[in-house]
């Protein structure tokens, strides 16, 4: 039996294109053999007026390169998903509109607020009457540390600059790019991390009154 070339159809097979091309070819009584390209034109020139053609096999492929390749900045179903990007530009750091000294103020709020925990419930001094005020020294103690982390992270040689990725859309707010942003941030967390400490040893320390208004 002769042995014919039969095309492949759409679809089943990314090489079908090649396929149908040594189809006509052969109706046409020439040689596949020798006039096929064997260097085809590369997928961006073969799909440049279909930018999102399934054939093309950068469409297919998971992990795509999102920036430098230097910084390892690759788009991920995860970290360039839409939910993802809401909830981090959402955050303080890269919320627009704030200055430096508010985004400070959040994240050290919450950081205070979060930490008299660990401290009063885990240490030494957790089966004692002192252990929400022990709690709340060491609190502020490792708040203390922290702000100076940042001053001394903000006048390094030379100023900081924050890598941007996919994730943030490229959005690094003007507070992380100088020296004095980094100083007001770090200010602006100090205050806010005490506060939200001082507010959880409050509660903390007033939770039976809470619970018996609330049992009334």
């Amino acid at each position: 039996m002769e042995n014919r070339l039969v095309p492949r159809t759409e679809g089943e097979d990314k090489s079908g294109f090649y396929d149908r091309q040594l189809y006509q070819q052969y109706h046409n009584g020439e040689n596949p053999m020798q006039t096929v390209d064997r260097n085809p034109a590369s997928p961006s020139e073969r799909f440049k007026d279909h930018p999102g053609d399934p054939r093309d096999r950068r469409n297919q492929e998971v992990i795509h390169t999102a920036g430098s390749i230097d910084n390892s900045d690759l788009a991920t179903p995860i970290n360039s998903s839409a939910l993802i990007k809401a909830y981090i530009n959402n955050l303080p750091a890269y919320r627009k509109g704030l200055t430096a000294f508010r985004r400070g103020l959040e994240v050290g709020m919450a950081h205070g607020y979060w930490l008299i925990g660990p401290f009063a419930k885990l240490g030494p001094l957790r089966d004692t009457d002192m252990a929400n005020l022990a709690g709340l020294f060491s609190t502020v103690g490792l708040l203390i540390i922290s702000t100076l982390a940042i001053s001394l992270y903000a006048n390094s040689n030379p100023p900081p600059q924050p890598v941007t990725n996919v994730t943030t859309d490229r959005n690094v707010p003007d507070a992380f790019t100088s020296p004095e942003g980094w100083n007001e941030y770090a200010g602006g967390f100090l205050i806010g991390g005490i506060g939200g400490a001082g507010l959880a040893y409050f509660l903390l320390a007033n939770i039976e009154a809470f619970s018996h208004l609330i049992n009334r």
